[in-house]
């Protein structure tokens, strides 16, 4: 995984919200973007699918993922490492 942590393209920290598929995980990453009119903070939430090769994730981790090469028709993500695991 080493060489995954090289590559360019967007890198992100989310939670593992499924992991029902075979060697992929769905990803909810929030991110707090400024209101144009009301200037306060709102939290936008968007899923990611990514590649998990050897299943090492489960409900609940917070994992890191980068930017990937097409793997299948929603699948463009792969996960780089685990940050914490769920309880």
């Amino acid at each position: 995984m080493a060489a995954m942590e090289n590559r360019k393209g967007r890198t992100l920290t989310g939670v593992v919200v499924s992991d029902k598929n075979d060697k992929t995980i769905v990803v909810r990453v929030e991110t707090l973007v400024k209101h144009p009119l009301l200037k306060k903070y709102v939290r936008r939430r968007k899923k990611f699918t990514a590649h998990d090769p050897n299943n090492e994730c489960g409900m609940g981790d917070t994992v890191k993922i980068v930017e990937y090469r097409p793997m299948s028709k929603n699948k463009r993500w792969h996960l780089v490492s685990v940050i914490e695991k769920a309880v």
